[in-house]
This record gives C-alpha cells, sequence and structure tokens, in this order.
C-alpha cells in the first residue's frame, strides 16, 4: 500500500498483464488498484457508477486494437462489484444495420455480468454550464451527468491530430455528437482543439482511470496505427497524471502534449513528473524508446523554431488525408464524419476535396480498411524520417 503521507491523487500504479488472458487481466488491475487505494474511498453506498470506455466508431473487432477490450472491462467490472450494485457501462456509437457492441464483444460480457451497457446517444442530452477557456456550455449525456461516479477505461493510443490520446480525450465521447462535429470545425487549430477538450474534461472529470495500455497503438492512431504490446495497466484517481506517466512511457514529455499540459496548468490534476509517485512497476522498466509517434508531434518540435523557419517547414510538413481507391469498400463512414464535408462520393468511393479538407483527421480515424492515408511534401516526410532517427 503507498504511504498515507503521500498525496492521493498524484499515485500512479503501474502493473503488467503480457496479454489479454482473463486471470492475468484481474490480477494486474486489482493489484493496480490496491496500490493506489481502495475504490471505496470514492464509491459509497447506493452511488450511481458509470464506466466510460473508448469505443471508437465505427465497431471493430478487439483485435483490432482500437477499443478498450472487452477482456480488460470484465476485469475491471467484475471488481466494480464489490463496490456497487449500480452499475452502468457504454460510449456514444453510431446506430447501424448491425449491432456494434455485439461486434466488440461488449453485449456479451453486459449479460455475462448482469451490468447494464448504455449507448449514450439513446439516453439523450442535457444543455449544461461548461465554464471553461473556450466553452461556456455544452450538450453532456444525460447518463454521465446522473452517475455520481464517473469512471475512465481509456486505450493507450496515438492521434493523428492530437498526438495522444488518453484518459483526458476519452470524455469528448460524452459529449452529443452534432456538438462533437461542430467543434471539430470550429477549432481547427490543435491548439484550440485541445484547449476545448480540456473544458469538457473540466466539467465532466472521472474519479478514477484505468488505462488499458497492454495492447497499445502507435503511428497514426486512434483506429489506423499499428499494434505495440507493452504489456501493461495503469491506474490513478488522477486522470491528469496518469496521462503524463502515459506520455512519459510513450516517450513524450507531458508538457509537450496539449491537453496534458493545459489541464495541469488549469489545476485539473498533476503533470508534472516530479510530483507524480509512480508504484508498482518503475517507469523506466516499461518506457519504450521507439515509440512511433504521429506525424504531426514533429510540428510542435517545429514551433519551437525562429517564425521564418518555422513557417516554411510547417507547410512542408502539413499533412492531409487521402484515399487510396483499391482499398476503399465504398461504406462512407468517412463522409458521415467529415465536419466540413469535404469528402465525396466518386464513382462509388470516396475522395477528399482538398479546398474544404480542414485536416480535422476525421476521416483517417474512422475508416477501418486503411483506405485513408496521410501524405506530406517529400521534404516533409524527410523531416519526419530524420526526427523518428534522432528520437531513438
Amino acid at each position: 500500500m503507498p504511504d498515507k503521507n503521500l498525496t492521493n491523487n498524484s499515485i500512479v500504479a503501474i502493473t503488467r498483464a503480457d496479454d489479454y488472458d482473463y486471470a492475468k487481466v484481474y490480477g494486474a488491475v486489482k493489484k493496480s488498484l490496491e496500490l493506489i487505494g481502495s475504490p471505496d474511498r470514492i464509491i459509497k453506498p447506493g452511488d450511481k457508477v458509470f464506466v466510460k470506455i473508448n469505443h471508437l466508431p465505427p465497431s471493430s473487432l478487439p483485435e483490432r486494437g482500437i477499443i478498450t477490450h472487452p477482456v480488460f472491462i470484465q476485469a475491471v467490472l467484475e471488481l466494480l462489484k464489490n463496490y456497487s450494485s449500480d452499475i452502468m457501462f457504454g460510449d456514444d456509437i453510431e446506430p447501424g444495420h448491425e449491432d456494434g457492441f455485439q461486434v466488440s464483444g461488449l453485449s456479451q460480457i453486459s449479460e455475462k455480468l448482469g451490468v447494464q451497457l448504455i449507448n449514450l446517444r439513446e439516453y439523450g442530452y442535457i444543455e449544461t454550464k461548461c465554464d471553461g477557456l473556450l466553452l461556456d456550455k455544452v450538450y453532456l449525456s444525460k447518463i454521465v451527468l446522473d452517475a455520481d461516479v464517473i469512471i475512465n477505461l481509456p486505450k493507450l493510443k496515438t492521434h493523428s491530430l492530437t498526438v495522444y490520446t488518453g484518459g483526458i480525450k476519452n470524455m469528448y465521447g460524452t459529449l452529443a455528437r452534432g456538438q462533437r462535429s461542430k467543434f471539430h470545425y470550429k477549432y481547427k487549430k490543435v491548439e484550440d482543439f485541445c484547449q476545448m477538450l480540456t473544458d469538457i474534461f473540466s466539467r465532466v472529470k472521472p474519479r478514477l482511470t484505468i488505462m488499458d495500455g497492454i495492447v497499445a497503438m502507435e503511428g497514426e492512431g486512434p483506429g489506423a496505427g499499428s499494434l505495440r504490446n507493452l504489456g501493461i495497466v495503469l491506474a490513478s484517481y488522477d486522470t491528469v497524471a496518469l496521462d503524463a506517466v502515459a506520455n512519459k512511457i510513450m516517450g513524450l514529455e507531458p508538457s509537450s502534449v496539449h491537453t496534458t499540459r493545459w489541464a495541469y496548468e488549469r489545476g485539473l490534476g498533476i503533470g508534472n513528473l516530479q510530483d507524480i509517485d509512480v508504484v508498482g512497476e518503475d517507469i523506466n522498466d516499461v518506457a519504450v524508446s521507439d515509440f512511433k509517434l504521429p506525424a504531426n508531434y514533429y510540428r510542435t518540435v517545429v514551433s519551437k523554431l525562429p517564425a521564418f523557419l518555422e513557417k516554411f517547414l510547417l507547410k512542408q510538413m502539413l499533412i492531409r488525408p487521402r484515399v487510396v481507391a483499391e482499398l476503399c469498400t465504398g461504406c462512407f463512414e468517412c463522409r458521415k464524419i467529415c465536419p466540413a464535408g469535404a469528402m465525396l462520393k466518386t464513382d462509388g468511393v470516396a475522395r477528399v476535396n482538398k479546398d474544404k479538407c480542414i485536416q480535422c483527421m476525421c476521416c483517417h480515424e474512422v475508416c477501418r480498411f486503411n483506405a485513408i492515408k496521410l501524405s506530406r511534401p517529400w521534404l516533409g516526410n524527410l523531416i519526419h524520417s530524420a526526427a523518428n532517427l534522432l528520437k531513438k
């Protein structure tokens, strides 16, 4: 158990589970909760508990490494049932011709455990005051707002727009889908988009975050990157601290990740690694020096150069989505999600209207067939390759 003199919300536990064998995952999650202190400190008798998973649309099999793995979710729910009899879990998913939760294996978990699985959009959204730096009011899930305790189960992944997606960004899914599309269009600069994400996080802060880092995603995540077996579980009552530790494991300085830095600066959690007590595994033993980062990360490096050089290099490093026609299946999920109306339908396949594209990467995020690639000028590719070599 951690020293009682430590600040509880600055503790992050790291435990190991090298695959999704249930006994291993259950043991790792259980140990992580023992290391940071029992959940009965946040869950009181009669509390309504909502567990926010990461179920990126459209639905995909857990083996793709895109969603919080169902075995991981099952282990967490089994443990939480010791503290509450009123638990729901879920996310916002697109209705369609198939049951998305059935595809991902979550319906089966719900039936097995007797825990209600929720599609947030089916229960409506409520306009609520936000008091953020950019947002004054938002439409948030009624289920989430009604919960006494929010527990957050993100997946450790990169993100082609925000560089990293984790505990803070996972709460974006509690926002109404229409407003999410609107904000993608309105906050086109990455810095503004991340400030907006921090605003939402400030309004629906989870009380406990447990991260699935057993199989992570690197490269151009969160839906089209490559899988990387890290074999770890992270847990903390401070989501910002957990994100900071995850950043470090990926080879990122927490101060270079906008959501982590701004949440820390706004007093929403601890983002300075020196003020975080890591328990369980040593962070240096699980850190990965060659974790592949998305192209957008190197824009933050270039932004530190003199203005005239920064402008030139940023233009070279600008990434745009393009459709590989041979891989496009004509599902047009990209058209549904594009906030700028930049995805066209030509001869049964998708195409990007470059004049309308705002580089929000929503189309890339949603494509399950790797038909949307990110490209840049040759000099940008050269800079990106050199930066990856230097990182190693």
